[in-house]
């Protein structure tokens, strides 16, 4: 059976929509439940849903507020949002707790306007491994 390409699209994006509520409903349940979390966080991203997923990293940020990669996810959705000052202060608190991806931060698309910003170097320099090579 073939199914036409926009009834597949409808389809998928029905799916979304319910894995999307579930998990809402799940972290509404279970607000410390970091893995619905995450999930709803990294769906939404994916989506371009900034603006929502927005709150779920905020509520990530406080159930693993010691977690680098929350932290850092957190200064992505801000860029994303055009948040360069909030973005920044989460981008700093990430490498405080440990993030040194050097890499990721010079090509992740969701930091590209980060990147234009003239602190971004002074992030990169509060990377553990670039200290040591100077």
């Amino acid at each position: 059976m073939r199914i036409d390409p926009r009834t597949a699209a409808r389809l998928d994006g029905a799916g979304t929509e319910f894995t999307i509520a579930v998990l809402r409903e799940e972290a509404s349940r279970h607000p410390k439940n970091a893995e619905a979390l995450t999930e709803l966080a990294n769906l939404l991203a994916r989506l371009g849903r900034h603006e929502e997923g927005l709150a779920v990293d905020l509520a990530l940020a406080t159930v693993q507020p010691g977690s680098p990669i929350v932290h850092y996810n957190l200064s992505c959705t801000y860029a994303r949002l055009a948040r360069l000052e909030d973005s920044v202060r989460a981008l700093r608190r990430a490498i405080e707790l440990g993030f040194d991806d050097r890499e990721l931060l010079l090509r992740d698309e969701d930091l590209a306007s980060l990147r234009r910003d003239p602190r971004f170097p002074q992030l990169l320099a509060l990377l553990p491994h670039l200290r040591s090579r100077r």
